[in-house]
């Protein structure tokens, strides 16, 4: 008997720990298939704007995080630590490239807007590509022909992703609803059981069994 579990998944574009995490749930969900074949995993993206009150263009990365951790030493020591972690899941991340720390709202509803009407492989790819837009290219995700040059990379034309770049200045409210977690990554299987952090793919599998035991059980 085929069962669902649904998953939902709180994140921002500017969260290097939503990054690593998404890649993260990505392999549990691999270790779940192997283990739980006829179990049919519905990730539902709630996106959080972590940084609303940013300007719409954004402000310099580097000044950012100085103020936020008090010196640049506590910056490339924060940093460090990220870049080991990425590494231990085969992410990449290149902080160097990074000028800006971009308001995110839009890239939220451009996202959004593709999972609502593209197939979800297609919202995977635009997921990934946003992520590497900050992390990797240094490209700005405040920047709303930035993103539509990215979703019709993606396969979204440009046209029909316009409703979405309402303007940095808005902040995003998803259609989703319901109340965000107090910080991201923030995972929630079936409702009920929430996993906080960017935790290892063998706790999330443990997590998603015993939300699974738990449905059986009821």
């Amino acid at each position: 008997m085929n069962r669902i579990l649904t998953i939902d998944a709180y994140f921002d574009f500017i969260c290097p720990w939503c990054l690593i995490g998404n890649r993260q749930l990505q392999l549990a969900l691999e270790l779940l298939a192997e283990s739980e074949p006829h179990v049919t995993p519905q990730v539902r993206w709630r996106g959080v704007q972590l940084l609303p009150q940013l300007p719409a263009l954004g402000v310099p990365f580097g000044a950012f995080y100085r103020d936020r951790l008090g010196s640049d030493d506590n910056v490339r020591r924060r940093q460090a630590q990220v870049i080991a972690a990425a590494g231990q899941t085969g992410v990449r991340i290149d902080f160097s490239r990074i000028a800006l720390m971009p308001n995110t709202a839009d890239a939220h509803r451009l996202f959004e807007l593709a999972c609502s009407t593209g197939s979800d492989a297609q919202a995977a790819h635009l997921m990934e590509r946003l992520y590497a837009a900050h992390f990797v290219l240094g490209e700005n995700l405040g920047d709303g022909a930035q993103l539509l040059a990215i979703a019709e990379s993606c396969g979204f034309p440009a046209k029909a992703m316009l409703p979405a770049m309402q303007g940095a200045g808005r902040p995003f409210k998803p259609a989703l609803g319901g109340v965000a977690p107090g910080g991201v990554p923030h995972l929630v299987f079936d409702g009920w059981l929430s996993i906080n952090g960017a935790q290892p793919p063998a706790s999330l599998l443990s997590a998603m069994q015993l939300a699974l035991s738990a449905k059986a059980a009821a």
